[in-house]
């Protein structure tokens, strides 16, 4: 297959690019390419997590120090405890134990919404059929109907036994296979898809050999999820033959890392922000802001959002603009009045 070679080179680049920047700099593409897997998980399944509280989780579990960090709820958390055990414990065995803690960490409280489901275990016959399904409520499509309750714990001692041996194929595509199959399988109540990805980035781990995620397999589908969903229906309603899937897959793939050297450069572009105002003091509410500023702000930055954003007065968010604009960090954009527009000098 010439793209699993493409995909292959690609992976090797990323990783050389990487293995030759700083320790600073790993560890924020790291926490920029891992944040956006969980949030973009997350949205393919239609829930928007807070992706400030999510990076903050993120940190806090790995011990990366991060200016303006706030606290996450509890279901980020739980997102995110499941996503960390998933790719930097990459190397130990996939357990059905495992997967029920990872279940157990996304429904805290035992339910998926208003409703009750089962948590920490196969889901049961009488939660009746379970279907893949897309779509506004009252408007789903239903893309694939998953094997009976009664099924599950010998469908499951087969993927696992499959999982956790050491593969005759190549890694990347075990982690495509193991993404269908379990995905098809669909053992829970809720969370499968998220559960699939986590199983997926796990793969892909193995496939690089390091926990240190570079590239969002999540956000890629998530761009690409319409054709996603049409690719696993054809395919699960198809016969045996998965090639179609494996070359999605990989295209899939590929296209993700189109986008690695974006967060790369956005990466080596704060690095190099912070190392050149190392020396300038700055406050918490300021450090909090600036980093927002370095990453993927939305709309302008105004004396009045800097207020709501730090939960400060108008006349403080007024002060530390000032400060900031006097330290050659901040400037006016061109207009002014009482709309004035600031944003980070070049």
């Amino acid at each position: 297959m010439g793209r699993l070679g493409e995909v292959r080179h690609r992976q090797g680049r990323i990783l050389g690019l990487m293995s030759s920047a700083g320790f600073k700099q790993q560890e924020n593409a790291v926490l920029d390419t891992l944040t956006l897997d969980v949030t973009k998980s997350s949205e393919i399944e239609g829930e928007k997590l807070n992706a400030d509280q999510v990076r903050s989780s993120i940190a806090r579990r790995l011990g990366i120090e991060l200016a303006g960090a706030v606290p996450a709820d509890r279901n980020v958390d739980g997102v995110v405890e499941m996503m960390l055990d998933a790719t930097q414990r990459y190397t130990d065995e996939l357990t059905a134990n495992r997967l029920f803690d990872w279940h157990a960490a996304l429904f805290p409280t035992g339910r998926s919404g208003m409703h009750k489901i089962t948590v920490a275990a196969w889901r049961t016959p009488e939660a009746g059929p379970m279907q893949v399904v897309s779509g506004a409520m009252g408007k789903e499509k239903v893309h694939f109907e998953a094997p009976e309750a009664e099924r599950l714990a010998a469908e499951m001692d087969t993927f696992l036994n499959w999982f956790n041996t050491a593969p005759t194929t190549d890694a990347v595509l075990k982690a495509a296979i193991a993404h269908l199959w379990f995905v098809t399988i669909h053992p829970f109540d809720d969370g499968n898809g998220r559960m699939t990805r986590a199983i997926t980035d796990m793969q892909l781990a193995r496939a690089d050999g390091t926990p240190k995620r570079f590239y969002s397999m999540s956000a890629q589908i998530l761009r690409e999820k319409t054709a996603y969903y049409d690719m696993l229906e054809a395919t699960q309603k198809g016969g045996l033959d998965i090639t179609t899937w494996l070359r999605w897959f990989l295209d899939c793939l590929f296209h993700a890392m189109d986008h690695t050297e974006a967060t790369l450069a956005a990466v080596a572009n704060r690095a190099q922000f912070w190392e050149k105002n190392r020396e300038i003091a700055l406050n918490s509410r300021q450090q909090y802001m600036v980093s927002v500023l370095l990453d993927e702000f939305f709309g302008k930055l105004t004396s009045t959002k800097w207020a709501k954003m730090t939960r400060s007065s108008q006349d403080t968010a007024l002060r530390d603009i000032q400060d900031l604009i006097e330290k050659g960090i901040l400037e006016k954009e061109p207009g002014g009045g009482r709309n004035t527009a600031y944003v980070l000098t070049n």
